[in-house]
């Protein structure tokens, strides 16, 4: 809901003609929702983190002590009318399932929920820097602030690092990493063969027929956006490649 300030002019008129006083949004405090397709737009940048992975956290680098075996899996969430990327951990220490959200699209701000495995919410935000996403919780009087870095060193490996800073600190220190391995992946960058997610434009290897057509799409989530209206997504894609084309000019 935006805030409002009323302008001395309004007061007076209330007051004296005994009028209603009408809000005035406050352009300092006002923010737009980005839209779905402008959501989607940002979190792309996060294709190569859909699909399976295994993970190995280590709380001391280089050190097998307190060492522990994850499996995650990412996939995109279109329910009710959001876009998300959303994670579900098992066996995680840190982790147990994760919703990656797009707040400010025009600043590229991004937002993490993150839930643990003894069941504790947390509320992470930041910018992609390159290939480092780095988010951190809010400051509150006598809390530890949270920050993790996601680092997408390429499609088969990724690392997410977890640090915390106590209430009378001033530098974070490491809780823990882990590195992620991605199931059945390429050693390397995208072929030139690649299937093509018809809704992200990720990589694509689960195949959907419509109207004798194959395609292919990324996870579950785009399975579910394709089968809910496959014209649309098709039509979108095609626009999506009509950009890139001209972009490529």
């Amino acid at each position: 809901m935006a805030h409002w300030r009323p302008t001395l002019a309004l007061i007076l008129a209330a007051a004296l003609g005994g009028g209603r006083l009408h809000a005035e949004p406050d352009p300092e405090v006002a923010h737009a929702t980005p839209t779905a397709a402008d959501q989607q737009a940002r979190l792309s940048e996060f294709n190569s983190l859909i699909g399976k992975w295994r993970g190995a956290g280590q709380p001391r680098r280089g050190s097998n002590q307190g060492a522990w075996q994850e499996e995650t899996r990412w996939v995109w969430d279109f329910e009710d009318g959001g876009v998300a990327i959303v994670s579900e951990v098992s066996d995680g220490q840190l982790m147990k399932s994760a919703r990656l959200t797009c707040v400010d699209a025009e600043e590229g701000t991004l937002r993490l929920e993150l839930t643990t495995p003894a069941e504790e919410s947390r509320t992470y935000t930041g910018r992609p820097d390159g290939d480092r996403l780095v988010l951190t919780t809010d400051e509150r009087p006598g809390e530890d602030v949270h920050r993790i870095t996601l680092t997408r060193l390429n499609e088969k490996r990724t690392l997410l690092l977890f640090e915390r800073r106590g209430p009378n600190q001033s530098q974070f220190s490491r809780v823990a990493e882990v590195g992620y391995t991605r199931d059945g992946t390429r050693l390397a960058g995208p072929a030139a063969n690649e299937r093509e997610c018809i809704v992200t434009g990720g990589t694509g290897d689960i195949a959907v027929m419509h109207k004798g057509q194959t395609y292919y799409v990324c996870c579950t989530g785009c399975l579910q956006a394709f089968e809910d209206d496959p014209d649309r997504i098709i039509a979108e894609a095609a626009e999506r490649r009509a950009r890139e084309q001209a972009g490529a000019r």
